[in-house]
């Protein structure tokens, strides 16, 4: 029987993905040079139930809390962040498959084990027919989509009468669509984060999810509806996974950093050893407080989301723009802290055998995305406590 086909507590699970990062680092390089994910590794973290922590417990998911999810993503980022990327980007789609018409969920996790991928920027169109959509386009950003079973394709359908676009969540059988080998990258190079084509592809009504409506709480499955954990905001939760998508990264940059510094010198000075000069100590010291801060900020809001499921209360508006600009802030000390290890590292730490640089590239990466940007999270969490409209839905 195996790993997965039976309920396990949380902690276990934890147990079962830190076991797998020899595994998932011996295969770090071979995930970047190949774009994707390999499918030993695919395979491993499928086995070990990484992909159930969504999955509602009728079909014999996990419905892991918020704190159990990060801790699993955090070890297999600790151990490749595109890795990582793409398992939290795969969690945070079979969440949100949960919150589709019950019909859908049961084609959808007929297998507990399914892949979802999915994709938030509104390239491709919605045409409505009798019956569903007809969805035409391409989407990009479309993170591990080459292995994955299913795919959330966000696509826009004109509402006519002068009523603006309606945004919508399309699942698609990844059969039925097209994948360009586009995703040539500097940072998270391993995610496999290639565009999607759908070419006329039809999606049944009960296969579409509304995106106004969920950003408003509202979401169509009549057994998930009543049910606290679905009840948790999926952008809110995507903070929580995204950094797990950081701290890992980052604490194994540290963890490395104490192994070079015991082993090299530094060169053109009289320190035959790293590890026994003074700038060494401040650079290691604010390495690992940059993290600790982070860690401690990614406690305190994944705290309340973990609450908020076990008390029932709503979040206030502020609660939700400060768990973005934590999120984004603790991206930010996270990179700060490898981008310090990183110029502490010496030359040597640019071969790409050499994990530290990878970390230095997936970190910025991370920052970069729209929803982590740390600079814009903060500016909306700045307007909400200037008493101003946080300007966005996204929260």
């Amino acid at each position: 029987m195996a790993a997965s086909s039976v309920p396990n507590p949380d902690a276990e699970l934890v147990e079962r993905v830190r076991k797998l990062q020899p595994l998932i680092r011996s295969h770090a390089l071979r995930t970047e040079r190949e774009r994707r994910v390999t499918g030993e590794v695919i395979a491993a973290l499928t086995d070990a139930g990484v992909h159930r922590m969504n999955v509602p417990r009728r079909y014999g998911g996990y419905q892991s809390s918020a704190r159990t999810q990060v801790e699993v993503l955090s070890e297999v980022s600790a151990a490749c962040g595109s890795t990582g990327f793409t398992a939290l980007i795969q969690a945070g789609c079979a969440f949100i498959a949960a919150l589709f018409p019950d019909e859908a969920q049961d084609e959808i996790f007929a297998d507990p084990d399914v892949r979802v991928s999915g994709t938030l920027v509104p390239k491709a169109k919605a045409r409505p027919v009798e019956g569903g959509y007809v969805v035409d386009g391409t989407s990009p950003f479309a993170t591990g989509c080459q292995d994955s079973d299913w795919h959330l394709l966000t696509a826009v359908a004109e509402s006519g009468e002068g009523r603006p676009p309606e945004l919508l969540w399309t699942a698609v059988p990844m059969a039925e669509l097209d994948v360009l080998d586009d995703w040539h990258v500097a940072g998270l190079a391993g995610s496999g984060s290639n565009s999607v084509v759908a070419r006329e592809v039809h999606v049944p009504a009960h296969r579409v999810l509304p995106l106004g409506p969920l950003l408003g709480g509202s979401f169509p499955s009549r057994l998930n509806g009543a049910d606290p954990f679905y009840g948790m905001p999926v952008l809110l939760l995507f903070c929580a996974w995204t950094a797990a998508g950081a701290l890992g990264p980052a604490r194994a940059a540290l963890a490395e950093f104490g192994e070079r510094i015991r082993q090299r010198g530094i060169t053109y000075t009289v320190y035959g050893r790293q590890h026994e000069a003074p700038v060494t100590h401040l650079q290691f010291a604010e390495a690992a407080m940059k993290i600790s801060s982070a860690e401690l900020l990614t406690a305190d809001y994944v705290s309340l989301i973990d609450a908020r499921v076990a008390d029932g209360n709503s979040y206030t508006t502020e609660e939700r723009a400060r768990i973005r600009a934590q999120s984004g802030y603790v991206a930010r000390l996270c990179k700060e802290a490898v981008d310090l290890i990183g110029s502490a590292s010496g030359a040597s730490s640019l071969r790409l055998d050499v994990p530290v640089q990878r970390a230095v590239r997936d970190l910025n990466a991370l920052n970069l995305h729209s929803f982590v940007n740390p600079a814009a999270n903060l500016e909306l969490y700045g307007r909400v406590l200037s008493g101003l409209d946080a300007g966005t839905p996204f929260l």
